[in-house]
């Protein structure tokens, strides 16, 4: 199952992938999919129509991984009152 993720790439505005597995440490690349912008339209710079795209890690900045439904029901947010 697919997980949501906020990719930081360096340079650019962040963005919103899906991603089928977590990445690993000896991965030489990172490829997500669904790619759009935390807005939900598209990312300007992909040709229409492009499936999946493949980062090489030198690009990335850090990886936000968003919880699933089903984790968020169990994740316990702090709030002040």
């Amino acid at each position: 199952m697919a997980k949501t993720v906020i990719l930081h790439l360096t340079g650019e505005d962040p963005i919103l992938a899906d991603l089928d597995d977590e990445p690993q440490p000896t991965d030489l690349f990172l490829k997500v999919s669904n790619m759009r912008r935390r807005d939900g339209k598209p990312v300007p710079y992909l040709a229409a129509g492009v499936q999946a795209v493949i980062f090489p890690w030198h690009r990335i900045t850090f990886i936000e991984l968003m919880p699933s439904e089903e984790e968020r029901s169990s994740v316990v947010d702090f709030f002040r009152s």
